[in-house]
């Protein structure tokens, strides 16, 4: 089914999703690099329609002109909600992952807790929430760590995630179609299956990979980051 995007509940999505793409590239920094920035030559959008819309993404197609100036047929997978993720550092240096498996590759996966937060929500709560959902824990101190472009080439979806430590108990929620495993595991330990290819969500790997460069940099609380760079 095709359908221009004018209804109201499109026009209040796209409006949310706008005010949601300002907060996200605020600040973004260029590369030392890139010389010309908003100079260089962009993409533009024609009218857009609806190839398929459920209450967690919509399929678009645009026509398009190319930084080139050349004609394009884009289709693009725009996701109602942000990604979130978190991952939950203990005082000894361990880490909460959890395991569920995922339905669109058909494999279990290992990860940290993750999930996706509407863009009319504050990105954090949605973290807090997912935390407590399939970790069963809060945290009372949290840094965000890093903003991810998933797969730019035909996706929108963005995501941010967390290290959050100072952690307590709290009763899980998962969703009707979960079922969650979760791992209490030593940092260096994930950073190793990371790097052996056993753990492969972009997420998590990207997250994990940030958090050892923080710790090792110094720019972690000082027994955080001993614990977490404690050898195995």
């Amino acid at each position: 089914m095709r359908r221009k995007l004018g209804a109201a509940a499109g026009k209040r999505h796209m409006r949310r999703m706008g005010h949601f793409q300002d907060d996200f590239n605020r600040d973004r920094p260029l590369p030392a690099w890139d010389r010309l920035g908003d100079d260089r030559p962009r993409w533009s959008a024609g009218e857009a329609s609806c190839l398929f819309e459920n209450p967690w993404l919509r399929l678009t197609r645009q026509a398009a002109t190319a930084p080139t100036g050349a004609p394009a047929d884009y289709v693009v997978v725009r996701p109602r909600n942000l990604a979130v993720g978190v991952l939950p550092v203990h005082d000894d240096g361990s880490v909460t992952l959890v395991g569920q498996g995922r339905f669109g590759l058909m494999n279990y996966s290992w990860e940290i807790p993750e999930g996706g937060a509407p863009f009319d929500e504050d990105p954090l709560a949605g973290a807090r929430r997912e935390l407590a959902e399939e970790a069963g824990l809060s945290a009372r101190s949290w840094r965000e760590v890093l903003r991810l472009e998933l797969s730019n080439s035909i996706s929108d979806e963005r995501a941010i995630a967390w290290l959050a430590w100072d952690l307590t108990d709290v009763p899980k929620a998962p969703d009707a179609t979960e079922v969650i495993a979760t791992a209490r595991v030593p940092f260096m330990a994930v950073l190793a299956e990371v790097e052996r290819g056993s753990v492969r969500d972009a997420i998590t790997v990207a997250t994990v990979l940030r958090a050892y460069q923080m710790a090792r940099d110094g720019r972690l609380p000082g027994a955080l980051a001993h614990a977490m760079l404690s050898p195995l």
